[in-house]
């Protein structure tokens, strides 16, 4: 198998993570003969600085061409002006709209040696695997926009087959697990979310009648999320609300560190990331946790490569990881994060051999 992924460092703490992430792809590669191609190019602030844009037309060109994107971080205190013409997070947006990445994929689950490290108690978090799916290029995100001193807005709008396509992933994802979907909404206030309920039931009706579905107010789902997360299995909802709940969510693993996500189109194409931001205050340092990254080129070989197999040795790699105290600070262990994402490697290749061994 051939494939070019594109790396984006951007900024903060994303080109140590991506580093690992390369690290990681180069040693798959070798180890299953893939010609993986991988070029780097710049996005967010690191590419406002060099070019003026956040999303330079070279970058833009390199992902279009491209099998899998992977992206580091965007953002930080030196671009934070909100008075700013031109932003970090405007290169994101501008590049999951350019591409067509209209499915954001966010999977929880709580390592059960991680529970201490979650603010809730453990009986809360038995049994936590939840999957989000958000809406990733409609809503007041992309919305017409007024911006004066005395008045401000942001129009929210979604057409029928942008809802559509989004609760087809997602109603996919629900059949392939829990069979059970929840469409989480404000439809009692909004239009919007009243349109969402409408489509939502049509669509899971007619394509996914085996699959349970269930509509919920965004303020019980926020309520749900940490005092009965075990409830939910797939979530399907729009760009903003999706957004919040996924930070939400995070609170259960323990770190935010922990958790991957894809941002999807129709096709094996995909964007992919940790969802922890770039975390200007540890930048630099050494100590940022890798595996959301890592668990995130996971989720890249089951999605856009095709390779499930490989996705689950890389999880269960990070699992055993953690569960052996080989992690960074932030899970109450003492790795940089080199060594870190070191250790996943080196337990990769250890179960590669075993398993080559045992054929």
């Amino acid at each position: 198998m051939t494939a070019r992924i594109v790396l984006l460092p951007g900024d903060g703490i994303g080109p140590e993570v991506t580093k690992e992430a390369e690290l990681l792809i180069a040693d798959l590669a070798a180890e299953y003969g893939l010609a993986i191609e991988m070029q780097t190019e710049l996005i967010g602030g690191a590419a406002i600085d060099s070019t003026g844009e956040p999303l330079p037309a070279q970058t833009l060109q390199a992902c279009r061409g491209a099998d899998a994107v992977v992206l580091g971080a965007v953002g930080g205190p030196k671009w934070s002006d909100p008075d700013a013409k031109v932003r970090p997070e405007q290169g994101l947006l501008e590049l999951r709209k350019a591409l067509g990445l209209f499915a954001n994929l966010r999977p929880v689950r709580l390592h059960p040696k991680l529970v201490d490290a979650s603010p809730l108690k453990p009986e809360v978090l038995d049994g936590v695997d939840m999957m989000v799916v958000r809406e990733l290029t409609g809503g007041s995100y992309f919305g017409d926009k007024v911006e004066g001193d005395d008045f401000a807005s942001d129009s929210c709008s979604y057409s029928r087959e942008e809802i559509e396509r989004v609760v087809i992933r997602a109603g996919e994802i629900a059949r392939q697990r829990g069979g059970k979907l929840t469409q989480i909404d404000k439809a009692n206030v909004m239009a919007t979310s009243r349109l969402w309920r409408k489509v939502t039931g049509e669509v899971m009706q007619e394509k996914f009648p085996d699959v349970e579905c269930e509509n919920m107010l965004v303020d019980a789902a926020s309520m749900f999320i940490v005092s009965n997360p075990s409830r939910f299995d797939v979530i399907v909802t729009e760009n903003m609300f999706g957004d919040i709940l996924t930070d939400e969510a995070s609170t259960l693993v323990g770190s935010m560190g922990m958790l991957p996500s894809a941002s999807l189109g129709a096709g094996k194409f995909g964007l992919y990331e940790p969802i922890h931001g770039s975390a200007p205050d540890i930048a630099g340092q050494g100590i940022a946790n890798p595996f959301g990254m890592l668990a995130s080129i996971a989720m890249m070989f089951d999605y856009s490569l095709g390779m499930q197999d490989v996705a689950q040795r890389i999880e269960s790699a990070i699992r055993d990881c953690v569960s052996n105290g080989e992690c960074t600070h932030d899970l109450g262990g003492s790795l940089g994060t080199a060594e870190a994402g070191s250790a996943v490697r080196r337990r990769l290749r250890e179960t590669g051999s075993s398993e080559v061994a045992q054929g």
